[in-house]
């Protein structure tokens, strides 16, 4: 078995490097793109990628999550939507003292076979030690109201870890179909299980060293690759104190891994007060992209309204990536600890696993209602809040006046029967026409002008031409051009 243990090199490039000034986003606000880029090789914030043209049209919707599409926009703001709680959904889900839940980590699936949703979390032991736990897992018909008892899953000793995949009923090894990881005694673990109940360790002891207590194991159905997330906790020029700082690896076989990278790393140029990652996880692909749910710690802050030594509030950032080793970190706030003092999750609100579910996405989350160190066997709960599909980031015109947005060149070198918008235009309109590329002029009959206007909110709006369509533009390099009116714009895609 190869293993790597946290490449030495890395962690003094960490060390000893830092962003330059061209590299910081001057006077950025929640409106503006507030990402960070990070490379690879050492984890300094960088230069934002740039397209490879021209960008192929499909398979998937395309999101604008940040200006990677957007060759030019005028009079348009970039808004983070929030999801919000909703009083129908008995939150928390999973609770402390009930359900034993004792840390803000959680994997869901849903069933292909049942259709049953299934959740796995970390509950505490009979003995109340902090420092290890077990592995927990109820059902649910609807993804919100789980059945119980919850069920103590048969394990190794294990101290935190939450992260299951399901490898599905048609895989090869019956008796590994799921898989589980966990962080014990200096590193990245792994059990597989024919039930997601019984559990043995796919190999003996450690498979990724590191020196902090947090993994995560993801399939990543872009690159056809199992993702590890780890964390180690360390110093750097470039903040002060011991940080968690987020890296990654790939596998083709679970057992053998890429040296890991880091992903995640604070910075006193980009990153107010005790800004700590402490972890990512909740992917999802979307098109090319995917997206991932960043955990930010800010142990220097304290939520009103707490016991004494209350320390830490935290909340959940948004983070994508087009290569799965190169990742953007909104630095805008996507989901926050609730405001009222007596809410379960009025310290931290993590979201830790996303699930489509119909025109949703179900964000499960990890909740505190003290502090970071409180109350750790009755107030870490688990919530669900949900958002409709690919809403993570708008573009709005801004204010009254319409506002433009211009795509990157995309490649129409299949067949496009349909532009479709993911737009919430209820109280304006979206136009759009279809630019040649080549000569930068719109063609006829794909113009603004015989574009019947969209008034209406929607996740596939069809965009119309009174005359014209796409075929006519069939093999073509194109961009698409938005005309933007009070309205929000999330997505476009091209469907067969």
């Amino acid at each position: 078995m190869k293993i790597h243990p946290i490449p030495l090199l890395l962690i003094l490039l960490l060390t000893t490097s830092a962003a330059s000034a061209d590299d910081t986003p001057s006077g950025a606000t929640d409106r503006e793109d507030r990402s960070v880029i990070y490379r690879p090789d050492d984890g300094i914030p960088g230069p934002a990628p740039k397209a490879d043209l021209p960008v192929p049209a499909q398979p998937g919707p395309h999101l604008l999550m940040d200006n990677y599409l957007i060759a030019q926009s005028a009079n348009i703001e970039r808004i983070v939507i929030q999801p919000q709680r909703d009083p129908a959904i008995p939150n928390p889900i999973v609770t402390g003292p009930e359900d034993r839940c004792f840390q803000p980590y959680l994997s869901v699936i849903r069933d292909p076979q049942t259709g049953r949703y299934r959740i796995w979390y970390g509950a505490w032991r009979d003995d109340k030690n902090t420092g290890r736990s077990h592995l927990a897992t109820m059902e649910s018909e609807d993804g919100i109201h789980f059945i119980r008892p919850s069920q103590i899953c048969e394990t190794p000793e294990i101290q935190f870890g939450s992260s299951v995949l399901d490898r599905g009923p048609k895989h090869p090894d019956p008796s590994a179909r799921y898989v589980y990881s966990y962080w014990l005694d200096g590193g990245f673990r792994l059990l597989v299980s024919a039930d997601g109940i019984h559990w043995r360790p796919l190999t003996e002891g450690v498979i990724i060293p590191h020196d902090h207590d947090i993994t995560g194991l993801s399939w990543d159905p872009i690159r056809k690759v199992y993702v590890a997330t780890i964390s180690t906790y360390i110093t750097s020029a470039n903040w002060s104190g011991q940080r968690r700082t987020t890296m990654m690896s790939f596998s083709n076989d679970l057992l053998h891994w890429e040296k890991p990278w880091f992903v995640l790393v604070a910075s006193s140029k980009w990153d107010e007060g005790e800004t700590q990652f402490y972890a990512m996880d909740g992917y999802l692909a979307r098109g090319s992209l995917l997206i991932g749910m960043v955990k930010i710690l800010r142990d220097d802050l304290r939520a009103t309204g707490t016991e004494e030594g209350s320390f830490g509030r935290a909340h959940t950032s948004l983070a994508w990536s087009r290569d799965g080793r190169t990742w953007v970190r909104d630095r805008a706030k996507f989901f926050e600890p609730d405001d009222n003092p007596a809410a379960w999750d009025h310290a931290h609100a993590w979201i830790d696993d996303q699930l489509i579910v119909g025109d949703e996405v179900y964000l499960y989350y990890g909740g505190y209602k003290q502090g970071h160190k409180m109350n750790r066997l009755s107030e870490r709960q688990i919530g669900l809040v949900k958002m409709p599909l690919d809403r993570y980031v708008a573009r709005r015109a801004s204010g009254t006046q319409s506002g433009t947005l211009k795509t990157v060149p995309i490649a129409l070198t299949t067949p496009a029967g349909t532009l479709q918008v993911n737009v919430n235009a209820s109280g304006g309109q979206l136009r759009a026409q279809i630019i040649n590329a080549d000569t930068g002029k719109a063609f006829p009959g794909l113009t603004f002008a015989e574009c019947e206007p969209i008034t209406e909110d929607s996740l596939r709006a069809p965009v119309r031409w009174r005359k014209s369509d796409l075929s006519a533009v069939a093999g073509k390099s194109i961009q698409v051009e938005f005309e933007i009116t009070n309205a929000n714009l999330f997505a476009f895609e091209f469907v067969k």
